[in-house]
C-alpha cells in the first residue's frame, strides 16, 4: 500500500495527539501520597505510560500489585484523575491543523487509546474534530491487542487496505502490527527515537506537519 492512498488514519492519544503527563502525574502523585507512599518524578511516569491507567498505578506504587492498598489507591487516582484531567493537558502545536487537512481531503480519522473510555471520549469532544474515539472497556482487550483499533475502524468503516495507525510508543508500534497496519511513529511524545529502535519503527516523523508530508 501506498502511504498517498491512505483514507482513514487511526490516532494513538496520549503523547501523540496530546500531552497529558502533567495531570497523570499529579494524579498519581496525589493518590500515593494520600496513602503515605513516595510521589514519583514526571521522568519516572513518562517511562509508565502507554498501557492503561491501571498499569501506570501498578508501576507507581511500591510493589506494585502486591500493594494491600493498590485498589484504594487506583480508585483515589481515577476519582482525582476524573476531576483534573484537563487542568494541564494539551494538545501537541500543531495536531489540531493536521486532523483538520486530513478531514479537508475526506481521510476517516478515529481515536484508540488505553485510557479509560469516559476520558478518551471527554477529550476528543474537547480537542478534535475525528469521527469515533474509543478507551479502555470491560469487554475489549487493550493495545497492543488489535481489538479496539479493528472496532474503530468498524465505526468509521475503513478499508485495512487503505488505513495507517499513528502513535508515540511501542505500544502503537506493537498494536500496527497486530492489527495488520503501517505504522507511523511519532517522536515528540512519551518516547525517544532510542526507546523506539529496538521496535523496528518504519517510519519516522518529527513534528505533526511532518504527517502530511508522509500520507499526502
Amino acid at each position: 500500500m501506498s502511504l498517498s492512498e491512505i483514507t482513514s488514519v487511526i490516532w494513538d492519544l496520549d503523547g501523540t495527539l496530546l500531552y497529558t503527563l502533567d495531570d497523570l502525574k499529579n494524579s498519581v502523585n496525589y493518590a500515593l501520597k494520600s496513602y503515605g507512599y513516595p510521589e514519583r518524578t514526571l521522568e519516572e511516569i513518562r517511562k509508565s505510560v502507554g498501557n492503561g491507567i491501571k498499569n501506570l498505578v501498578l508501576l507507581s506504587i511500591p510493589n506494585g500489585a502486591e500493594n494491600p492498598d493498590f485498589e484504594k489507591v487506583f480508585s483515589l487516582f481515577q476519582e482525582h484523575y476524573k476531576e483534573h484531567n484537563l487542568d494541564s493537558t494539551r494538545p501537541y502545536e500543531g495536531v489540531q491543523e493536521v486532523i483538520k487537512e486530513l478531514s479537508s481531503r475526506g481521510i476517516k480519522q478515529a481515536i484508540v487509546s488505553n485510557k479509560v473510555d469516559y476520558a478518551v471520549k471527554l477529550l476528543k469532544d474537547e480537542f478534535f474534530e475525528v469521527d469515533f474515539a474509543i478507551g479502555a472497556q470491560d469487554n475489549l482487550e487493550r493495545k497492543p491487542a488489535p481489538d479496539m483499533v479493528l472496532k474503530a475502524m468498524e465505526a468509521i468503516n475503513a478499508d485495512k487496505n487503505k488505513t495507517v495507525y499513528i502513535g508515540d510508543s511501542e505500544v502503537d508500534l506493537k498494536t500496527a502490527k497486530n492489527t495488520g497496519l503501517p505504522c507511523v511513529s511519532v517522536l515528540w511524545g512519551f518516547r525517544t527515537e532510542e526507546e523506539l529502535m529496538p521496535f523496528n519503527p518504519q517510519i519516522k516523523v518529527f513534528k505533526p506537519e511532518d504527517i502530511l508530508n508522509v500520507l499526502l
